[in-house]
């Protein structure tokens, strides 16, 4: 054992819901005192920075209930139990904007809430897009504006407070500094 790790004592499974399940975890501290964890569990996500050919981020308008409000976001989801994350990129791109993409490559992965949650979200950038000609396919209880918006327009939106989330704000700040790397 590591000097900082906590070895699970006991779990308590709390909820199990169709997104997220919800534990709570007896820990021994490094100090050999025991504590309580509270940890949501995720099947993990993908999100795509969807960029047309001209120039433009392919993105989704979304009420959000948690927020109580619309924000703007790069299209994503949840991976399906032993999908792909590749494979879901691919899938969530088409069923939330109704784009297909000729190339697709992973930026990088991170997770969202390590202080309480597992879920690990794989980042893609998406190109070569072709709009497909029947509309794009949500879930049916998924409704979503598509919009497209420069990376100067997507960083007004971040200081508007309308893109609000880690990922979008991740995803319009990559795009600015390649922008910049690409323009030196």
């Amino acid at each position: 054992m590591n000097s900082l790790e906590e070895k699970t004592l006991r779990t308590e499974n709390i909820f199990s819901g169709k997104v997220i399940s919800l534990q709570v975890e007896e820990v021994e501290l490094p100090n050999g005192k025991t504590s309580k964890r509270e940890i949501i569990k995720h099947p993990g996500a993908v999100a795509v920075i969807a960029v047309n050919d001209e120039g433009k981020i392919v993105m989704v308008e979304q009420y959000r209930k948690a927020l109580e409000r619309t924000i703007v976001e790069i299209p994503a989801g949840k991976l399906e139990k032993g999908e792909q994350p590749k494979v879901c990129a691919v899938r969530e791109l088409e069923e939330e904007t109704g784009y297909v993409c000729g190339k697709i490559e992973w930026l990088i992965s991170f997770y969202t809430s390590p202080g309480f949650a597992d879920e690990l979200v794989h980042l893609y950038v998406a190109t070569g897009l072709e709009k497909k000609e029947d509309a794009a396919q949500t879930d049916e209880d998924e409704f979503v504006n598509v919009v497209e918006v420069t990376v100067e327009e997507a960083l007004n939106l971040i200081r508007e407070q309308k893109i609000y989330d880690a990922k979008t704000a991740y995803a319009v700040q990559y795009l600015q500094m390649k922008k910049a790397l690409e323009n030196k």
